[in-house]
């Protein structure tokens, strides 16, 4: 585990929750536990944020939810998720990759003048 933690980013919660359920359902700490498995650490989600995620993310239709037992045989809520949320986690994904090269891109351009990087850029391996 990381001993740096960092703050998640405005709209990543989300994704990281479909992320988390891709494998099968959890309950509510299971979610939380995955996402700081799947994130090396990095981010340890909070139940004041975690749940009211989850219950948004129901009423909107990307999980479903049931009572079953955990593995202490405690009742807890379980999250599934449905095709909807798979579908937005395939457009988040590709949001996040969007804004997350674009911000790379930003970070590693060294050019006096204006990079283009829609055309041939030096950061991406070609010329500006």
């Amino acid at each position: 585990m990381s001993a740096e933690q960092t703050e998640l980013l405005q709209g990543t919660l989300d994704m990281l929750i479909l992320k988390a359920l891709v494998l099968g359902e959890l309950h509510g700490l299971g979610v939380s536990r995955r996402i700081e498995q799947i994130t090396r650490g990095t981010f340890q989600v909070k139940p004041g944020s975690l749940f009211p995620a989850l219950h948004r993310m129901e009423e909107q239709g990307w999980l479903t939810a049931f009572w079953g037992e955990s593995e202490n045989n405690r009742r807890a809520k379980y999250y599934r998720l449905t095709r909807a949320g798979r579908r937005q986690l395939d457009n988040e994904t590709e949001r996040w990759q969007r804004i997350s090269g674009a911000i790379a891109h930003a970070l590693q351009t060294t050019l006096s003048k204006p990079c283009r990087f829609w055309q041939n850029c030096a950061v991406c391996s070609a010329t500006c």
